[in-house]
């Protein structure tokens, strides 16, 4: 038995819609990336492509957002537990999540090059 209590299947929802909103109203970056999404999204949709195609786009979108969601965890917390101080290792941690976000971010990108040139490359 846990000392902990069981929260319930609404309050999980709830608590992650929390998240959601406090990492968008929290973070520029995040917000970029929502308004890229959705243009990648509308665009994939214009140019008709393959169900195959965008369920790829949205995972590589996923990617990049569930990394930035981490990084933004991970920054929220290094910052309460060192009371915004600085360390060297906090900040080699917070250039790391970082990293990961700007990796994911850069595979996302050439995976929209290759779904979307050859399409755009056809109607030029």
């Amino acid at each position: 038995m846990s000392k902990f209590k069981a929260q319930g299947l609404n309050n999980t929802f709830k608590n992650a819609g929390k998240g959601i909103r406090i990492v968008l109203k929290s973070e520029n970056n995040i917000r970029v990336h929502f308004f890229v999404a959705v243009f990648v999204i509308v665009l994939g949709i214009v140019l008709d492509l393959s169900v195959a195609k965008l369920c790829i786009l949205l995972l590589a979108i996923g990617l990049v957002v569930v990394a930035e969601m981490l990084n933004s965890a991970i920054e929220f917390t290094l910052d309460a537990m060192f009371h915004n101080k600085y360390s060297r290792l906090v900040g080699m941690a917070k250039d790391i999540s970082a990293g990961a976000v700007m990796f994911a971010t850069f595979i996302a990108v050439a995976i929209g090059l290759i779904m979307f040139g050859s399409e755009l490359y056809a109607l030029i």
